[in-house]
């Protein structure tokens, strides 16, 4: 479990395609703290497990149902990825209950300079519509964030500075793909009325 608190930005430092999967190493520091193989680790937003490290990068392998279903298969070396350690039970949810499993893909549309922040404009498939909520939470790349606006297949996040010099926001541009993880309540409460088509 995750919160979506991004607590670095790392980078891509090889890519090995194996079969129909890739072993990705990571280049980071401070997520490279008390990690051990076995361990979870979100890589903008999908939660991986770590097979091997060194001291300064670790190794985690993407396979082809990971590859489908996330932006994992566009990194190229040299590439920057958020990154996440699992939630510890001391620590406090500074974000929202994320899971690390990302339900879809979106683009980012545009992005508008405001006087203090930006704006994001993403469009999503609209099957997926029913799982945002105007100001409800939503997780793109691993970042927890409010959804600022909502219509039939598009929302708006606003990214605050902080934000935007500690995340991978500041390299998106107009077509950029992202992961997207949605709220894990509603998922759970359309599970238990039995409405999911998915």
């Amino acid at each position: 479990m995750f919160t979506g608190i991004v607590e670095e930005v790392g980078k891509v430092k090889s890519i090995h395609v194996r079969g129909d999967g890739i072993r990705f190493v990571f280049k980071a520091r401070r997520v490279m703290k008390g990690l051990r193989r076995d361990n979870s680790i979100a890589v903008n937003g999908t939660c991986l497990t770590v097979v091997d490290y060194t001291a300064a990068t670790f190794s985690v392998d993407a396979v082809k149902e990971t590859l489908l279903k996330t932006s994992l298969g566009q990194l190229v070396i040299g590439s920057r990825v958020n990154l996440e350690r699992p939630l510890s039970l001391q620590q406090r949810l500074g974000g929202h209950l994320v899971q690390g499993h990302i339900d879809a893909t979106g683009t980012i549309v545009k992005k508008t300079t405001l006087e203090s922040s930006w704006m994001f404009t993403i469009r999503f498939d609209r099957k997926f519509r029913k799982y945002l909520i105007p100001v409800g939470s939503i997780t793109v790349d691993g970042v927890s964030l409010t959804v600022a606006r909502l219509r039939a297949a598009e929302f708006d996040v606003a990214i605050i500075p902080y934000t935007m010099a500690h995340t991978v926001f500041q390299s998106y541009k107009s077509g950029s793909r992202v992961n997207l993880e949605f709220d894990l309540v509603g998922k759970y409460v359309e599970s238990l009325l039995g409405t999911s088509k998915r």
